[in-house]
């Protein structure tokens, strides 16, 4: 069951990211500027964003497989429509449906780990679900860059949109919502109960650090593989197409084997989940830093080390999903993760977006004549998104353990009286 899921969510990270490598093709097929590229990944992962609240109450209410399934069926049709698409405006639209089939997966697959495995495996079993669905991400690189140059557009988008209808089919005859039902149904939702969900959720310090969490971790990395990493190391660092897609598949080498170290130490030592995300997110600030100081090209190893910290911010931003998991009961558990998954994509869709912009201005009239000032400019963007996340994070950490401190007073004045 979890391997057919996991699959699900293989296929869904990799037509997220199956732009990553087609974005100066989109450039020359559609004959648009930097801003109005970075305008398919905004919606897509504005969709994304916006969904997640949306389906975590779906998911609460009508359970994972349904919702999964939906999202399986959603993507098929979404990619093909791209694969098709002639048009700038018809592209966008079926980039929104990427983005919407997208956000009906990830969530689903959390309440199955916790649903089918006991509580002390979920950690770890979340971070590998995590890290094996970046397999995804590495058959958005290489794989696509061969299709793209050998069978063309719509050739390569049709194959990648014909293998969700496997990955659908598998969803719906083996996925089960727990291991006593096949379908699990929770209470109507009704805007009262929805209400009172959502602001309890928000209400806990703890929702709120895993929301802080997961919007400072990832963005680096998503704007990398969704769009940027691409033009970037063959603009910005003069690389070959072949070595730029290399760095990029091993950003998701990074994302493999970090996952699960993470989940293990997390899953050891739950009281250090905050200062791991405070070690990792200042470790990929102080790397760009190298990178854009640095005079001329960066060189290859440190482009190298680059990918490593930014693939290891991916799996970080897993710790938040703990710390809503030990903040919210059950019954309101996906509703909670939806809130912080928001999180790191809206912090991606805003650097996506800046990026763009940036470079317009520092380029202006051209989609394809980037050069190495302008891309140093707009990867700048990213500056603000980490003070902002890494001041959050301060915060809340120490909210999170003065009320950890108070029940714990409370529980033992209970127990001696």
């Amino acid at each position: 069951m979890w391997g057919v899921a996991l699959a699900a969510y293989l296929l869904a990270i990799f037509h997220r990211s199956s732009l990553a490598v087609a974005g100066l093709a989109a450039a020359e097929r559609f004959d648009i500027s930097a801003a109005q590229l970075a305008t398919f990944t905004m919606l897509q992962l504005l969709v994304y964003a916006g969904m997640q609240i949306p389906v975590g109450l779906l998911v609460d209410r009508y359970g994972a497989r349904s919702v999964m399934l939906t999202g399986a069926v959603v993507l098929t049709l979404a990619q093909a429509s791209f694969a098709l698409a002639e048009s700038y405006g018809a592209a966008l639209v079926a980039r929104v449906f990427v983005g919407m089939g997208d956000a009906m997966t990830w969530i689903c697959l959390l309440r199955l780990v916790v649903s089918w495995f006991p509580g002390r495996r979920v950690p770890l079993l979340t971070a590998l679900s995590g890290t094996f669905g970046q397999l995804g991400a590495i058959g958005a690189t290489a794989p696509m860059t061969w299709a793209l140059g050998h069978l063309g557009w719509a050739e390569a988008y049709l194959i990648a949109a014909g293998v969700s209808v496997v990955a659908a089919a598998a969803v719906a005859v083996v996925v089960h919502d727990t291991p006593d039902d096949r379908v699990q149904r929770g209470p109507r939702l009704t805007f009262a109960t929805i209400r009172a969900s959502l602001r309890a959720s928000w209400a806990h310090p703890g929702t709120r650090l895993g929301f802080w969490m997961h919007f400072v971790t990832q963005f680096s990395a998503t704007a990398m593989t969704l769009l940027w990493g691409f033009p970037f190391l063959v603009r910005g660092e003069h690389l070959s197409e072949g070595r730029a897609g290399l760095l990029l598949s091993l950003v998701v080498v990074a994302v493999m084997y970090s996952g699960p170290t993470i989940g293990w130490f997390i899953g050891r030592h739950p009281w250090h989940r905050s200062t791991a995300v405070l070690a990792i997110v200042w470790s990929i600030l102080a790397v760009w830093t190298a990178v854009l100081a640095w005079p001329g090209d960066a060189p290859f190893w440190l482009l190298v080390l680059l990918t490593q910290v930014v693939g290891i911010g991916g799996p970080a931003s897993m710790i938040g999903f703990d710390l809503a998991r030990t903040s919210n009961p059950a019954e309101r558990l996906a509703s909670a993760n939806g809130i912080i998954n928001q999180a790191g994509f809206s912090a991606s869709l805003v650097l996506v977006v800046a990026i763009g912009l940036v470079l317009d201005w520092r380029t202006p009239g051209s989609s394809t004549a980037y050069d190495a000032s302008a891309f140093r400019w707009a990867m700048c963007a990213q500056y603000p998104l980490w003070a902002l996340g890494l001041l959050q994070v301060w915060r809340y950490r120490r909210r999170a353990r003065a009320l950890i401190d108070r029940l714990e007073l409370t529980a033992s004045a209970r127990a001696e009286g």
